[in-house]
């Protein structure tokens, strides 16, 4: 059981019977009053966030999540297929649990599937990720690298991507999957 005073960022907990992860965590004390957590946490079941206060002396559940490294094979209809690399057993999500993180998946990429109560409910990927880009508008002469404006880039996924102005077709970039944000070239 976790204290308010431990629970932070990132912590995974039991909320209504369901894991919940903490997005945001503010601690406050009031005056006489006792302490309490504002937070926003995210159902990782169906991915709705919510805002939650906690009173001074409760105690959350810790949870410990299950994660294995799987293989991304491909989609079907709304269910998108995955595969041990050890024992070759396959596995399916849907569109609904994996979210955006499915604009950054392609095949053959590894991955980590995250269980709950060995049921499958999330999917974790690398922070950077280098994709290539597939289109993009040229560039127009004289844009440098020190230009700040940006134009939209498809990348190998089929995600778009906003992008300084003078990359172009073919090259590869590294992409931050927690938020669709170009970080340099590869």
């Amino acid at each position: 059981m976790l204290s308010l005073n431990e629970v932070k960022t990132g912590s995974v907990i039991k909320y209504n019977d369901k894991p919940y992860q903490v997005m945001w965590s503010e601690h406050s004390k009031v005056g006489r009053g006792g302490a309490i957590l504002r937070s926003k946490i995210k159902d990782l079941i169906s991915g709705v966030i919510i805002d939650k206060t906690f009173k001074g002396n409760e105690k959350l559940e810790a949870l410990d999540l299950e994660r294995k490294k799987y293989q991304y094979l491909y989609e079907e209809n709304s269910e998108l297929y995955f595969m041990d690399p050890v024992s070759f057993e396959q596995i399916s999500l849907t569109k609904e649990q994996i979210g955006e993180k499915k604009n950054y998946l392609f095949e053959g990429m590894e991955i980590e599937i995250v269980f709950y109560e060995n049921n499958p409910i999330s999917i974790d990927l690398p922070i950077k990720i280098a994709y290539e880009i597939v289109y993009t508008e040229p560039g127009i002469k004289g844009d440098t690298k020190s230009s700040s404006s940006t134009k939209p880039a498809k990348i190998s996924s089929g995600a778009i991507v906003q992008v300084p102005l003078f990359i172009e077709n073919g090259e590869k970039i590294i992409v931050d999957t927690r938020n669709g944000k170009y970080i340099e070239r590869a």
